[in-house]
């Protein structure tokens, strides 16, 4: 089906618009972008070059999708913002491409960006993740699959959230946040996220083990190599429990602090 394109929006002629899209009036797209099938265009956005979109994705608006990268290293280079299928970019979201060649931000399935969300340039987000209202995601970050961020949180550059973690409303944080846990407001280890948990289907002996896990590294009077190697010798195996490992082992910026 063909797209119903409002004549009131500014179109490159050398943008590839997929089919039954809707695209409303005062939208404005740059030469270099590729939109998939069945997206939704509110008035207002903006989509620069760069921008390579799935389908089905909302776009509310004022938002701005590959907005130049905020980074005093940007030399004007070509680069790349990559979104995914079936996500929700809510009212005035800013997600910036690259900052050099042959560079990604990338933003994958099923996202929500609630107002006034940022993702600031090479940040990689994964699938199933929430940003709250007013959260801001500076460069190089990564975070994984069925992350929650509440409202006005901020992720200060090249770090990490591991798959299905929360963190807390107001929450700053320099350290990498590990997986299935709730990262506090005070920055520390609030808990095990029990409630994505179990949403996701995560057997009950398995989220006692991930608990088992953590008081090993954050409750423990070892060193972070330490209490890994404990959770190798002491905590039953699951997929879980080795997605654990291997980013408590990856860490380059350290992770947050115990309560």
């Amino acid at each position: 089906m063909a797209s119903e394109i409002s004549p009131r929006a500014e179109i490159s002629p050398k943008a590839k618009i997929g089919n039954n899209c809707k695209i409303f009036p005062f939208v404005y797209i740059e030469d270099d972008v590729v939109i998939g099938d069945d997206c939704v265009i509110f008035p207002f956005v903006s989509i620069c070059n760069g921008t390579r979109m799935g389908a089905h994705n909302k776009v509310h608006q004022g938002s701005v999708i590959a907005a130049l990268p905020q980074d005093f290293d940007f030399r004007g280079e070509r680069s790349e913002c990559i979104i995914g299928d079936n996500n929700i970019i809510r009212e005035n979201v800013v997600i910036n491409r690259a900052t050099h060649t042959g560079g990604q931000t990338v933003i994958g399935n099923d996202n929500v960006l609630m107002e006034g969300a940022h993702i600031s340039h090479d940040t990689k987000v994964g699938n199933r993740c929430v940003f709250g209202y007013g959260t801001k995601i500076a460069g190089d970050c990564e975070i994984q699959d069925g992350v929650i961020f509440s409202s006005s949180v901020i992720e200060n550059a090249s770090t990490r959230v591991g798959q299905g973690a929360m963190i807390q409303a107001g929450t700053t944080f320099s350290k990498d946040v590990p997986p299935y846990i709730i990262c506090t407001k005070k920055n520390t280890y609030g808990g095990v996220n029990q409630t994505m948990g179990r949403y996701y289907g995560t057997d009950e002996k398995v989220l006692n083990h991930i608990g088992n896990a953590y008081r090993l590294v954050f409750h423990g009077q070892t060193s972070l190599f330490d209490a890994i190697n404990q959770i190798e010798t002491q905590v039953p195996d699951s997929q879980e429990i080795r997605n654990i490992i291997k980013f408590l082992r990856s860490t380059q910026r350290g992770i947050i602090s115990k309560m």
